[in-house]
């Protein structure tokens, strides 16, 4: 096959700008606007400010970047500004559901746009199951604070091992008659002999030895309701859904303010001690393998935490849910996006200035650094609003994969029941309820830090998406309408290609892998079933 044959050139033919605007204006039997200007600022803070502070933070910090973690947010907030000011004018201009899929499909192409609309349903799945697994850990904490507990065989992903100290032990005083993940403190419990190793195999018997009970894990029960119970909320209506958010949003934007209160506080009255020796190393030198601190951590870190800004990509795929989306859109994006680049970078900047950063790497990073600041009120807020606040995470993320689904199957390139409406909630209930099955069982079997690499790889290939595609269609439709314009074009996409391929390179190799395993079965998809049903292609063959 030539690249001037027919058979290739339709594998890029577009869905017209005229079809995709008059969609948008049809909202006969479709979805409903009922989102404002602040609703959708509140879906994008919704999405963005979770995993990224309440999980994600530290476990960057401890594994890449050391209390470099806050260039990696500088970086991973740059690079989402490009792209941000890429996706408002696609949103001013295109306000249908589909986020980058609907974007790349009118300007790059059909196959560019399956490729990415497949991607789009890797993100906000495995991006779902990650906050599912974080908002599971946090519930874990707190009801265990209150003497609850859950059976060990249900607090986490399969064969994960839990562990109970039935003994005060020098160092793990805190984790006393409560289930802790043996993965995390592992390695502490090596170095203070209560763990041994024989032939570099840990001998667990060596924990009964120290009157510390090991169960191992069969499921993440709590995830796997978590998921449920927001899926439950999405059927209902996307009114109730961004009405719950908003709520929720308030709630969890207080409680940051106050641990970025509580931590200028602490460090005040300690004459910023612990900042100057927690920062004595900002930079920690790598270890010697790319990726593990030095400048190429820094790197990993604003690649692994990229996950944290897929809220805003969230924002736009609410587009035809929007009441005036030529207006509010760019707000809803540019917006939600400002205030959580702040917050990130003044969170991560004082937990490690409070906390050790290799002491961070847990499912509860600021919990723990409320702990030690010695604010047992403050720990009971900071469990609270997180799980309330990775709650609505899930919500925003769910919301996402089932209005991608959505705008596939009304464009044939998924089967009808993908995009089928409610008749009185007017929301896609079928592929909202198999979503969250599916992503429901993920979040119980899959541990955390084989998820959030996927979703961040994934949000990076939709960014460098939208932004060629900003480029490509300033030179296709230079007269269309545009409530918002993206500045300094092509400047600007090709900064937001760059930063975003930069951090796709830092990215482990085995995420790269998983990436083009995922792409070649959408590929054998697109081939067997969607060329064949695509609307576009049948209306070309009509044409023929």
């Amino acid at each position: 096959m030539s690249l001037t044959d027919p058979q290739f050139k339709s594998l890029f033919a577009r869905k017209s700008l005229q079809k995709l605007l008059t969609e948008a204006g049809d909202e006969s039997g479709g979805l409903k606007r009922a989102l404002s200007a602040t609703a959708l600022v509140a879906l994008g803070i919704g999405g963005i400010i979770g995993a990224g502070i309440f999980v994600l933070t530290g476990q960057a910090a401890a594994k890449y970047a050391g209390p470099a973690i806050v260039f990696s947010f500088v970086l991973s907030g740059l690079a989402s500004a490009f792209s941000g000011l890429c996706y408002a004018e696609f949103a001013s201009a295109i306000p249908i559901a589909g986020s980058a899929y609907t974007y790349g499909y009118a300007t790059l192409g059909e196959l560019v746009a399956w490729i990415i609309g497949w991607d789009l349903i890797l993100e906000y799945a495995f991006g779902a199951a990650t906050v599912a697994v974080g908002w599971a850990g946090n519930l874990i904490s707190l009801l265990q604070d209150h003497g609850i507990f859950i059976p060990p065989a249900l607090l986490a992903a399969p064969g994960t091992g839990v562990v109970n100290f039935h003994d005060k032990l020098p160092g793990f005083e805190a984790l006393q008659n409560r289930w802790t993940e043996l993965p995390k403190i592992q390695e502490h419990l090596v170095n203070a002999g209560f763990l041994k190793l024989q032939n570099g195999q840990l001998d667990l018997s060596s924990l009964a030895a120290n009157h510390i009970e090991y169960h191992s894990t069969f499921l993440n029960f709590p995830a796997l309701v978590g998921i449920l119970l927001v899926t439950a909320i999405l059927v209902i209506g996307i009114k109730e859904s961004a009405n719950f958010n908003t709520v929720v949003v308030f709630l969890k934007v207080a409680l940051v303010l106050v641990f970025i209160a509580l931590s200028i506080n602490y460090l005040a009255q300690h004459n910023w001690v612990p900042m100057t020796e927690n920062w004595k190393q900002f930079i920690p030198p790598n270890t010697g393998e790319f990726g593990h601190f030095g400048w190429s951590g820094i790197l990993t870190g604003a690649g692994v935490v990229f996950f944290a800004y897929i809220g805003f990509d969230a924002v736009s795929t609410a587009a035809q849910e929007a009441k005036n989306p030529q207006r509010d859109m760019p707000i809803g994006i540019l917006g939600s996006l400002a205030i959580c680049t702040v917050l990130y970078i003044l969170v991560s900047g004082l937990l490690t200035a409070v906390v050790p950063y290799t002491q961070l790497n847990t499912a509860t990073p600021l919990a723990d650094g409320i702990d030690l600041m010695g604010v047992a009120w403050g720990s009971l807020l900071v469990k609270v609003g997180s799980v309330l606040g990775l709650g609505s995470v899930m919500l925003v993320l769910l919301l996402g994969q089932s209005r991608v689904l959505y705008s596939m199957a009304h464009d044939g390139l998924l089967p009808a029941w993908a995009g089928k409406i409610h008749e009185r909630f007017r929301t896609p209930y079928v592929s909202t309820i198999i979503v969250g099955v599916i992503v429901a069982v993920i979040s119980a079997t899959c541990p955390i830090e084989d998820l959030d690499a996927m979703v961040s790889i994934g949000t990076l290939l939709a960014f460098i998406i939208v932004d060629a595609g900003v480029w490509v269609l300033r030179k296709q439709q230079p007269d269309l309408k545009r409530a918002f314009t993206t500045p300094l074009v092509p400047l600007v996409p090709i900064l937001g290609i760059v930063t975003a391929a930069a951090m796709m390179y830092g990215l482990p190799l085995k995420t790269w892998i998983r990436l083009v395993a995922w792409l070649i079965v959408g590929l054998f998809i697109y081939f067997g079933y969607s060329r064949h049903h695509s609307k576009v292609q049948k209306d070309l063959a009509a044409t023929a």
